[in-house]
């Protein structure tokens, strides 16, 4: 249940999107942001999903993480318990050599916001990295769902962590 990442922005003079295997939307609220723990509603396009994850680590590379399906009907009913503060997102699903990157376009108040995360077996995994990958932001936290959805993208000129 240990969750192992890194993040990445997407450089937007690429395309990425075709790349993708899959593309999905994304919508999800935070029952709970707090930086020790996260419980967070998703839903991924038919599915619903909660999710509970603990602080980063202090690299940023690895958090615990439990989640679970649950019906659709109950994360729409739980979505409307969350804090303020949706986040929505296209989701792409890339496979680049041995490894599949998460590329996420964001959409609402995040709009114009690229980015791709991967996930990794161990912290010192080695991996290709496509051309369209940018600056490297794991372990920064204005980059969290859970921050975007209190300080979001198009708010970052007035606010900065």
């Amino acid at each position: 249940m240990q969750e192992i990442e890194r993040k990445f922005l997407i450089l937007d003079t690429s395309d990425f999107r075709k790349e993708a295997f899959r593309e999905t939307r994304i919508v999800q609220g935070y029952l709970n942001s707090a930086a020790e723990r996260t419980v967070r509603v998703r839903i991924r396009g038919e599915q619903g999903f909660l999710t509970i994850k603990g602080k980063s680590s202090s690299d940023g590379l690895s958090r615990f993480e439990w989640e679970r399906e649950i019906r659709i009907s109950e994360a729409e009913a739980l979505l409307k318990l969350c804090e303020p503060g949706v986040i929505e997102k296209l989701r792409y699903e890339i496979r680049y050599e041995n490894h599949i990157f998460e590329a996420d376009e964001f959409c609402g108040d995040n709009e114009g916001l690229l980015l791709a995360e991967v996930e990794l077996q161990h912290k010192d995994e080695e991996f290709a990295k496509p051309d369209w990958l940018g600056e490297e932001v794991t372990g920064n936290l204005k980059y969290y769902n859970s921050y975007l959805s209190k300080f979001p993208f198009k708010e970052w000129q007035n606010h900065n962590p």
